[in-house]
């Protein structure tokens, strides 16, 4: 088990705590904080990861992979603006896998290399589904708003049912054919149910904020900064956060516009969530460059 977990463990009952004490506008106003702070900060070092891994990108000059990241998150904005029924499915995929890998890679991964792609893919889909399903209106709003499609609450409960049942019939697989999972599982399924009262209790962005900063965010910065430098530390700290600091100050300037913008446009919400998705896309393909190149060495 990460060591950071049992800090996540602590840090999330505490959040639960805070939520019973403010109201739902506060618990959205510090989620945005949280999310604007660390989590995007967990993606502001991308172009620095990519020089170090081994993919096409990493021999090429600064100012190119700086054109290629800007050309894929660009090209992202636009199939959300011309597609974005195929645009938000394609992120909340990405999402799910992205979210699977990085929770489990910590864990040496025995068997098929194939089973367990599908594994991370299913278990990130399944933490979004379990958010979904507790607050099913809001999340109707803001694909409705997306796409100006309206999903059934009873289609995204069915989405939640299968991929729980597909996840628990790959954790029997996994059981009987990974000694690492099956010393894991038990832990898994309480870090679920934690999860579950957390989503329940919470407004939407109050239970994202919590699961994606404390079990992904900042889970991820300490795997990038072990990566860079070595070691995991305060100087190593800060050497990220210098490194990272304009990209993520562009980042926020460019998610003040959309809200200077569109403040008072009931979409703000539709809006925000595909700009996190057009920069989610590189990411991820860096990080999962990353973690191969960590297996490779």
């Amino acid at each position: 088990m990460h060591k950071f977990t049992n800090y996540s463990i602590v840090a999330s009952f505490l959040g639960l705590w805070i939520n019973s004490f403010f109201t739902e506008q506060v618990q959205i106003f510090i989620g945005f904080l949280l999310i604007f702070s660390f989590g995007i900060l967990h993606g502001a070092n991308d172009l620095l990861l990519i020089g170090q891994t081994k993919s096409k990108f990493s021999n090429q000059s600064f100012c190119k992979i700086l054109v290629y990241y800007i050309v894929v998150v660009i090209l992202g904005a636009l199939l959300f603006y011309f597609i974005p029924s195929l645009a938000l499915v394609l992120f909340i995929l990405v999402s799910g896998y992205h979210f699977g890998e990085q929770h489990w890679q910590s864990n040496k991964q025995d068997g098929i290399k194939v089973l367990n792609v599908v594994f991370h893919l299913i278990y990130g889909l399944l933490i979004l589904s379990l958010l979904f399903i507790f607050h099913i209106k809001e999340v109707q709003r803001i694909i409705f708003d997306i796409t100006k499609i309206h999903i059934s609450s009873d289609s995204i409960n069915l989405l939640f049912y299968i991929l729980l049942s597909i996840f628990l019939s790959l954790c029997l697989v996994k059981y009987f054919n990974s000694k690492p999972f099956k010393n894991r599982v038990l832990q898994e399924f309480l870090f679920l149910f934690v999860f579950a009262i957390i989503f329940k209790t919470s407004s939407l962005i109050w239970g994202f904020a919590i699961y994606f900063i404390l079990w992904h965010s900042i889970p991820s910065m300490m795997d990038q900064i072990n990566y860079l430098y070595g070691s995991i530390s305060y100087n190593n700290f800060k050497k990220y956060f210098k490194a990272a600091f304009y990209y993520w100050i562009i980042s926020l300037v460019g998610i003040l516009l959309l809200y200077l913008i569109f403040k008072n446009e009931y979409f703000f919400d539709a809006l925000f969530f595909s700009f996190l998705a057009a920069i989610t896309f590189p990411h991820v393909w860096v990080i999962i460059n990353m973690f191969n190149t960590k297996k490779a060495n």
